[in-house]
């Protein structure tokens, strides 16, 4: 079991409560200034909600044009503006950055059983570099927005496009700079600063999740930043990279641009399937069925990721024999994620389930996740991707897979650990209902699309034949119900930290070190050094089943802190 180093107390010492994180220092500037990972994530939880605001804006925008066939609210050129405002936001302001940030900076150090990052300092700047390069961006899109797609594709962006290209790629490069950063923290901090006891095999899947994210982060950004830098070269100095009147590949740009974004949509879901692991085993009341199977499919996705680019670009004229070989490596690269889902499955058979909001938010990920990944195959096979390739199936796809996906294993992470974040509870009636009516609303707004984009409906078109209206209704009409699924946990949980219940350290009985401290934690995140002697799940001893759970309470955690 897991335990703590003994601690002698002083003579005559008067027992007292520690202050948690949350009061143990006080003032806007010791937020602005703090190095406590647990602040820095709240302080990125704070920017992140801006930015979806911001990118969910552009979203309405588009809908309310769909509405009709005929242009009502937006010209061409402002439509273009407000897409590329919507995409660029919501995946590099919002989608990337999102649970590796906020849960993966509060989480790590508490799972892993140190009282902080490897970088405290480093870890506030990429703080400060994040929140830079969004108003750097907010800039762009005041000043006239761009009108690029969130893709940059040339030769439009760089010698075409009349708008604010070079701010936006200048946002971006500081962005993946912010990322850099908090990769190498998060793999230096799971590399050195793990508790006694704690070898790799022991580490929750989280983080793990968060491991695998990081490598990606630190290999594949430095790409994106260098063709950002080569647009900016070409469009800012005339330098002929992409020309190819003068020499220039305008394909080299897709083929650098997509080796950075196809391993980014694993940046993206990755820390999602480890959510949905640490959610799925506690509310089931059973042990991770196939730990390390679990564990070695994270590291073959954070692979096998750089592999596949190529398969976004099987209409762009590349060789046949790259497309086949590209195709292949998107089928096989299926068989991890796959992995995964079967594992969940087995989690669950024979469990102890109870529904409690993370747990309906995690079962929303794996349906919405599924639909994603079988729609995902379709498009890995070349003569289905050339007929609905730049259609609203891809579309639906991709929103399936990061929206549907990462955001239902945002707010399920947002849900389970807000009483260990905030020490308070939120009404769970609320909160069960806002779970259910985000995979009724996005089901309603995206599953259209794979019709329309079946059928020949072209994506980035605000005016289209009026055969096509009824499923952009019913799209519509959808994203106004996962608009109030959105917004609903926004008010409750902010609800709960004036008048929520007083939550206990561990309201649902779950295992892992971060359930072990205090609720709220503590500045030092726990009283007395953990130490750690056995795995990370253990919801019943080998040979038992599930209902003949005899553990103690918190048997896997650190005591008496």
């Amino acid at each position: 079991m897991n335990h703590i180093a003994p601690a002698l107390p002083a003579p005559d010492a008067i027992p007292h409560e520690e202050p948690s994180y949350l009061t143990a220092e006080r003032g806007i500037g010791s937020w602005l200034l703090t190095t406590d990972h647990k602040r820095i994530a709240l302080l990125y939880m704070a920017a992140l909600t801006a930015f979806f605001f911001i990118g969910g804006a552009g979203a309405v925008a588009m809908r309310l044009e769909l509405f009709t066939p005929k242009p009502d609210v937006l010209t061409a050129d402002g439509y273009n503006r407000m897409f590329t405002l919507h995409g660029t936001v919501m995946i590099w302001f919002f989608l990337v950055p999102s649970i590796p940030t906020t849960l993966g900076n509060f989480l790590i150090p508490l799972m892993v059983g140190a009282r902080d990052l490897a970088f405290p300092r480093l870890n506030l700047l990429s703080w400060y570099i994040f929140v830079g390069a969004g108003l750097v961006l907010i800039y762009a899109l005041i000043a006239g927005g761009v009108d690029t797609g969130w893709t940059f594709y040339t030769p439009f962006s760089t010698t075409f496009s009349n708008s604010y290209v070079l701010l936006a790629g200048l946002a971006i490069i500081l962005a993946g700079f912010s990322s850099i950063a908090t990769g190498v923290n998060f793999l230096a901090t799971i590399h050195l600063l793990r508790a006694p006891g704690m070898h790799w095999f022991r580490l929750p899947l989280f983080a793990w999740a968060i491991y695998g994210t990081s490598l990606v982060m630190v290999l594949a950004t430095p790409v994106l930043t260098a063709v950002l830098l080569l647009i900016i070269a070409e469009r800012g100095f005339g330098l002929p990279v992409f020309d190819p009147a003068r020499g220039g590949d305008p394909l080299l740009f897709q083929h650098l641009f997509w080796f950075y974004s196809h391993p980014a949509v694993y940046i993206m879901i990755l820390p999602s399937f480890g959510v949905i692991s640490e959610i799925v085993t506690c509310f089931a009341r059973r042990n991770v069925f196939g730990y390390d199977f679990m564990v070695y499919a994270i590291l073959w996705i954070a692979i096998a990721g750089f592999l596949v680019w190529g398969h976004h670009m099987f209409v762009s004229g590349q060789s046949i024999y790259a497309s086949l070989a590209f195709s292949f490596l998107s089928f096989v690269i299926a068989v991890p994620s796959a992995i995964k889902v079967f594992n969940w499955t087995f989690t669950l058979y024979r469990g102890q389930i109870t529904f409690e909001a993370p747990m309906l938010y995690a079962i929303g990920f794996i349906g919405l996740f599924t639909i994603g990944g079988l729609t995902g195959l379709f498009l890995a096979s070349i003569p289905i991707d050339v007929h609905v390739s730049d259609t609203y199936y891809v579309v639906g796809h991709f929103h399936f897979i990061m929206v549907g996906g990462a955001v239902s294993a945002f707010y399920g992470g947002l849900s389970f650990w807000w009483p260990k974040i905030t020490g308070r509870k939120y009404p769970m009636t609320w909160a069960r209902f806002a779970a259910i009516l985000m995979f009724f609303g996005f089901g309603f707004t995206f599953f259209p699309m794979f019709i329309m984009g079946y059928l020949g409906m072209p994506r980035r078109y605000h005016v289209y034949p009026p055969e096509f209206q009824v499923w952009h209704v019913m799209s519509s009409a959808g994203a106004v119900l996962l608009a109030a699924a959105y917004l609903l946990p926004m008010g409750y949980l902010a609800w709960s930290m004036i008048w929520g219940e007083k939550a206990e350290d561990d309201p649902w009985n779950a295992t892992g070190l971060e359930w072990s401290t205090s609720s709220p934690p503590p500045r030092d995140n726990f009283h007395t050094p953990p130490v750690v002697d056995e795995g990370p799940y253990f919801y019943h001893p080998e040979g038992e089943g599930p209902g003949d759970d005899h553990r103690e309470p918190h048997s896997n955690q650190v005591r008496g802190s």
